[in-house]
């Protein structure tokens, strides 16, 4: 189809202009290296090695953990469900329908955006012997997905109409839109939708699955462990897993990751904390593994337009001018981070390039502050440890806001309670956040469109409207056109200020490789990694 084929020369096109932008922003406020590539040390020469037992480090959720990864959502949750159960694919910019396919072997859209066409890779098997189907396909998506309460689950049931979605075959599965768009395949693809059984409500060493690991042990709070899975259809395809085993280890302070890998604990540790990953640089036991753009975190400050006085655009724009974004990255990521331009999504094929970097411009913050009334004006800004350097990108935020005038002050909550009251949190005035990695247009569409709570009085119809025109624009110029504009009245009207981007800060032994193969590098399911 030539639909077909015009998608994926954008994808390729716009994807790759993403990522050199991302890398010359990072280049530009003195980041070490090349601002996120991982030291060559790290992947040590020739080809991979099959064998041995990877210990790798997570924050987990303590004794409250679970195995149904539709219910879990600290990170831990998110690798051990990878490591167990097949991805339908991962997001990959380089590839042509910008995804690589696992589970699936492909996705075919229709002319008229209306209809995607799941094709499952034939031969993938479950623990059990029994095949992987279109059924458990269309399980894994309408069932425990679509009543998950964590929002990134919501997304396909956002999308696609799945009261008329069926299976056709063993092998194909029909999901109808619920609007054309164009968009689909990154929805579908993103990593963290797996594929269970059919039917399948409990989960156990026992439980049939797909994934590259066999799960053996699970402890909660303490760590899971596996063994390969001989069956998984990877191998058949040359590739992963190379490991014999993998033992995941729930750590949830960051200099203890650290420390357990120093002392030979564990071989990786996940997403360090700026400061602890700075005095592992001259360590010559391990090697600093930062992702690379796509897969960088946005720490952003959300403000409340129900809230006077950030009803004023002017008070908006005098907090977005406000910041010193270049400070922020040297400062709190010690150079190893990407100067923000308060739109999330870096580096995704959809992420409006061309948009004017914001200044900092103190005095001109000051200015709009005068303008609107607000000169001098109280606010609490409320953040927590929920991912590392929050914490102190708000607390520089803070003097920042102090310099233009506004008697700001700093409010920690304890790790895990900033989101634990979702409706408290929607209440604040003035609150932090982070962006995980996810393409820019299909997330905004389910967590900000319509008013949704999570927008924090941000409700633009004519937004919304650029938004759903450009994921279901066939022509991929006008849809980049629409798709643009929608960022761009976001960014000169919207509520987030979003100053820097960071890698997820991972560290490892210097014989550990192939770990970012696997793609969705802030959580890594290890079906790629070797020990050299």
């Amino acid at each position: 189809m030539s639909q077909s084929i015009e998608r994926r020369r954008f994808l390729r096109a716009t994807a790759g202009g993403a990522v050199a932008v991302a890398a010359g922003s990072a280049f530009l406020v003195g980041c070490s290296d090349d601002g996120g590539a991982a030291d060559p040390a790290a992947a040590p020469a020739g080809p991979k090695r099959r064998g041995g037992t990877l210990r790798a480090a997570f924050v987990g959720g303590g004794a409250a953990e679970t195995l149904d990864h539709f219910r879990g959502p600290t990170p831990m949750d998110f690798v051990r469900a990878r490591a167990w159960h097949g991805a339908l694919g991962n997001l990959d910019p380089a590839a042509p329908d910008g995804v690589r396919y696992g589970v699936l072997e492909g996705i075919d859209v229709s002319d008229d955006l209306g209809t995607y066409t799941l094709r499952v890779r034939p031969g993938v098997r479950f623990t059990d012997g029994s095949p992987v189907t279109a059924r458990d396909v269309l399980y894994s998506l309408a069932g425990p997905a679509k009543s998950s309460p964590l929002p990134v689950y919501k997304m396909p049931a956002a999308n696609f109409d799945f009261d008329r979605a069926r299976a056709e075959g063993d092998l194909t599965v029909v999901l109808p839109t619920r609007k054309p768009i164009a968009d689909g395949r990154l929805i579908l693809c993103q990593g963290t939708f797996l594929v269970v059984k059919d039917g399948t409500t409990e989960y156990s060493t026992r439980t049939p699955t797909c994934g590259p690991f066999k799960l053996t042990r699970f402890d909660p709070g303490q760590g899971a462990a596996f063994v390969r899975n001989d069956d998984y259809y990877g191998l058949a395809l040359g590739g992963g897993p190379y490991l014999d085993g993998l033992e995941l280890r729930s750590i949830p302070a960051g200099d203890a990751r650290a420390g357990a890998l120093t002392g030979g604990q564990v071989d990786f540790a996940h997403d360090l904390p700026p400061v602890t990953a700075r005095t592992l640089e001259a360590d010559g036991r391990v090697v600093l593994t930062p992702t690379a753009s796509p897969y960088l975190v946005g720490l952003s400050f959300r403000m409340n337009m129900a809230v006077k006085p950030f009803d004023d655009p002017r008070v908006r724009e005098a907090f977005k001018l406000a910041v010193d974004r270049e400070g922020m990255v040297k400062t709190v990521l010690f150079g190893r981070g990407t100067v923000g331009n308060d739109l999330p999504s870096i580096g995704f094929a959809d992420y409006a390039r061309d948009i004017p970097q914001r200044a900092y411009d103190p005095d001109r913050a000051r200015q709009l502050l005068r303008e609107a009334g607000a000169e001098g004006m109280e606010v609490t800004l409320t953040t927590g440890p929920e991912t590392p350097g929050m914490v102190e990108a708000a607390t520089l935020y803070v003097e920042d806001l102090k310099k233009v005038g506004v008697r700001a002050a700093l409010r920690e909550l304890p790790a895990g309670q900033l989101f634990a009251d979702f409706p408290a949190y929607t209440r604040l005035p003035l609150a932090a956040s982070f962006h995980v990695p996810v393409p820019a247009l299909s997330s905004y569409q389910v967590t900000t469109a319509g008013g949704a709570p999570g927008a924090l009085g941000w409700n633009r119809p004519d937004v919304d409207a650029l938004v759903g025109q450009a994921r279901g624009e066939r022509n991929p110029l006008r849809a980049q056109e629409a798709g643009a504009a929608a960022q761009l009245a976001m960014w000169r009207d919207g509520n987030t200020v979003l100053p820097v981007f960071k890698p997820y800060m991972n560290a490892a032994s210097r014989n550990v490789a192939g770990v970012a193969d696997d793609l969705f590098e802030q959580f890594p399911g290890f079906a790629q990694a070797s020990l050299q």
